[in-house]
């Protein structure tokens, strides 16, 4: 299990890297994450979902995703309460107090999930959340060390130096956990590590005198891991906005609401080199140069289309259509774009309707069953062929008797139409996550917004060639053989 000080330090490219590289050597592995909290989320074959940290590490392990590799996933509607899915289905909502007084009633299913998963693998690689050293919520806990004593396995604590502090991380943890606890932790990982090693030296030797845990390696920071999909919103939520775009560019914006979901939509747009996009942060104006507005999905599409009003971007959108930019919403972000979005259950909170922004002409009834599929398609523009997945609570019908309204998309299994366009395709939305990634349908749409010099990028490739080199970098920096040995394996003769 690969535990960290902290949350954002690695532990997920990690896990992905490491099931890479051993999957190359010849080894049946498989991810596994416990407990998740993110509104980034995947599409399994079977119809569940689970963190989409976890899916890239299946895919890393050359594996089809499954509910099992995440058996809970925690994603967060408001401040204090989140939606909690059990190996891939809806279990309720609840306050974030409630789930913790009782997350320890899951660990059976935790442990289920788990024994599936090992028996059908070589080898199983757990993957924490946030730190163990959070001792104040560890009565009952399935993330951390609680899941690692549960299963009897051994645990490799990962520090995140480029942050600074690292000695004092590694340190403080041993200091706060049990001796049952500091005595299952069997290495330290030193994670983006940047400059001269040597002067890192008396470092290293700090750590395994204070805490007693061995380097199992330093690793030296890797540029291309901004390639792959991140865990969750924290990246996108602090990164800085661009003020201003290149005018040779096709410049994208989007709108960075409070519970923004399945943000790496935008994934295969920001690896574009003719693209540039921004997520423009509560407090910024929508820049007035920009050729596309994306409203991405939402795990509360009500609250936050109340969020996007009083940042006055609705008002920002109005300005932009205008100039004849164009707009795209995407499930969350397809219903804010419509007349009315309606909740007569209490789905996200009191059942009410509420007006949309008026750029499509389509009501929203929230439902409590959640869609979750896999489905393939072709854009209704220009029939290019497309994959991807939905995720929602919802049904989009479009208004009767409305001209030059389209669909966006047919889909294959019954080529039923899905999503609307309307001024010749500058406004449209659909349910569909992950259609960027298909190589065809983003050239074909991004050149409807503007021409470009180059098509020739493939994200899916892109993907498959940047795990290759970071588990590459790993071999290179990470005693492997060890970490075999800690769990179980010996190196043959």
């Amino acid at each position: 299990m690969f535990q960290g000080t902290g949350s954002d330090v690695g532990k997920s490219l990690l896990v992905a890297g490491l099931a890479r590289a051993l999957s190359n050597r010849g080894f049946k592995v498989r991810p596994f994450k416990p407990q998740n909290m993110s509104n980034n989320a995947a599409v399994t074959a079977e119809g569940g979902e689970i963190g989409r940290a976890q899916a890239l590490q299946a895919r890393a392990c050359r594996v089809r995703p499954s509910t099992d590799m995440n058996p809970i996933l925690l994603k967060p509607q408001t401040d204090l309460g989140s939606q909690v899915i059990v190996q891939g289905k809806i279990w309720g909502n609840t306050t974030t107090s409630n789930y913790w007084q009782k997350r320890h009633e899951l660990i059976a299913t935790v442990l289920e999930s788990f024994q599936r998963l090992s028996s059908d693998a070589d080898i199983v690689l757990v993957e924490g959340a946030g730190s163990p050293a959070e001792v104040n919520l560890r009565s009952g806990d399935i993330a951390n060390m609680g899941f690692a004593e549960a299963a009897d396995i051994p645990v490799v604590l990962i520090g995140d130096i480029d942050r600074g502090g690292v000695i004092a991380s590694i340190v403080g943890t041993a200091y706060l956990i049990s001796p049952e606890e500091r005595a299952r932790i069997k290495g330290v990982l030193i994670n983006k590590f940047r400059g001269d090693l040597a002067l890192f030296e008396t470092g290293l030797k700090i750590i395994e005198e204070k805490s007693g845990f061995p380097s199992l390696g330093v690793i030296p920071f890797f540029p291309a891991a901004r390639k792959l999909p991140d865990e969750d919103a924290v990246a996108v939520q602090s990164a800085r906005s661009r003020i201003g775009f290149s005018p040779k560019s096709i410049r994208i914006a989007v709108l960075l609401i409070s519970r923004i979901s399945n943000f790496d939509d935008m994934d295969p747009l920001i690896a574009e080199t003719e693209v540039e996009l921004s997520f423009i942060h509560p407090g910024e104006v929508l820049p007035a140069d920009c050729d596309l507005v994306i409203l991405p999905g939402s795990k509360a599409t009500i609250s936050d289309l109340a969020f996007l009003r009083e940042q006055g971007w609705d008002v920002d959108l109005a300005a932009h259509v205008r100039r004849g930019g164009h707009v795209v919403g995407i499930c969350g972000g397809y219903q804010m774009m419509g007349m009315t979005i309606s909740d007569p259950d209490g789905i996200e909170g009191d059942p009410m309707t509420v007006p949309g922004l008026e750029l499509l002409p389509v009501d929203t009834v929230l439902t409590p069953e959640k869609k979750l599929m896999e489905v393939s398609g072709r854009d209704a523009a220009d029939n290019t062929s497309l994959e991807g997945y939905e995720m929602h609570v919802g049904v989009t019908t479009a208004r009767a008797g409305v001209g030059n309204m389209m669909p966006m998309l047919y889909l294959e299994d019954d080529n039923r139409p899905e999503g609307c366009s309307v001024r010749g395709g500058q406004i449209s939305g659909c349910y569909l996550h992950g259609l960027f990634s298909s190589d065809g349908f983003r050239n074909s749409f991004l050149d409807r917004i503007k021409s470009r010099t180059s098509q020739d990028f493939s994200y899916e490739a892109e993907i498959e060639v940047t795990l290759d080199a970071l588990a590459n970098h790993l071999e290179e920096h990470v005693d492997i053989d060890r970490i075999l040995e800690i769990a179980g394996y010996k190196p043959v003769v």
